[in-house]
């Protein structure tokens, strides 16, 4: 946020944000009860002054707590914090983050539905790039089970953290995703080992060519700041210049 290369082209060329850590718990609720808004106020109130949303990630810190109800009692607390903090201010909360098997999951979801009922609720999970994937199998079964239960999961995100080549099965996977009778998928996290023309050209058709595809954000803007910046995997090198793949990116999109 202190970056202007930074926010200048994020203001120019975005129109949606994810707020990479200053809206996971952890930073929100550094222990139990103390909480601090001040960071993500920052990201909530630079997104609405350029007209754009935002989308929280809110993984778990208390993976220590070993007895249900009060573990119950801390998620519908933490819930009921965050979501009230930016109520009608968020396009979509990622209310659970890379799990598949916890007991937890319909106590956080109808939680944030009370909260905050007109956000869409996400669920979000890495290694969901191909169908026949052994986790992205598990996440359509789930999603089918919890959303038959009762669980009001709106969208599924998949992080798409790809290597060199490796975007071709992301359409048959978003496909798959959407097929859990979810509203929305999107493409969460897009980078790409190499930062190809081509592989980022491939990973946008794929969300183009399923209708309720809603998005796809890259995660991060240049190379310099990436967390696999060994890589090169984004649209913007390390001197915040667009790289061959932006251009193809904006063609595919035209």
């Amino acid at each position: 946020m202190n970056n202007g290369q930074l926010t200048n082209i994020a203001k120019a060329q975005f129109n949606q944000f994810t707020a990479e850590n200053s809206m996971k718990w952890d930073a929100i609720e550094s222990s139990q009860n103390n909480f601090n808004f001040n960071n993500g106020n920052s990201v909530v109130n630079f997104a609405q002054s350029i007209g754009a949303y935002v989308i929280p990630l809110l993984p778990n810190w208390v993976s220590s707590i070993n007895n249900p109800n009060t573990l119950t009692s801390v998620i519908q607390n933490h819930i009921d914090k965050e979501g009230s903090q930016w109520k009608g201010k968020i396009y979509a909360w990622d209310v659970c983050n890379e799990i598949l098997n916890e007991d937890f999951v319909s106590i956080a979801y109808n939680r944030a539905r009370q909260v905050d009922p007109n956000a869409k609720l996400y669920i979000n999970d890495y290694n969901l790039d191909f169908p026949n994937y052994a986790k992205t199998t598990g996440m359509v079964s789930r999603v089918k089970k919890w959303r038959s239960a009762g669980v009001p999961i709106d969208g599924i995100g998949t992080q798409a953290h790809l290597n060199s080549g490796g975007a071709g099965g992301l359409q048959g996977a978003l496909s798959a995703l959407a097929g859990t009778g979810v509203g929305e998928v999107a493409v969460t996290e897009l980078d790409i080992q190499g930062g190809g023309a081509n592989d980022f050209v491939t990973a946008v058709k794929a969300c183009l060519a399923i209708s309720n595809c809603v998005g796809i954000t890259v995660w991060g803007i240049s190379d310099k700041d990436s967390w696999r910046s060994n890589t090169t995997p984004l649209l913007y090198d390390s001197n915040y210049q667009p790289k061959q793949a932006y251009y193809s990116v904006m063609n595919a999109l035209a």
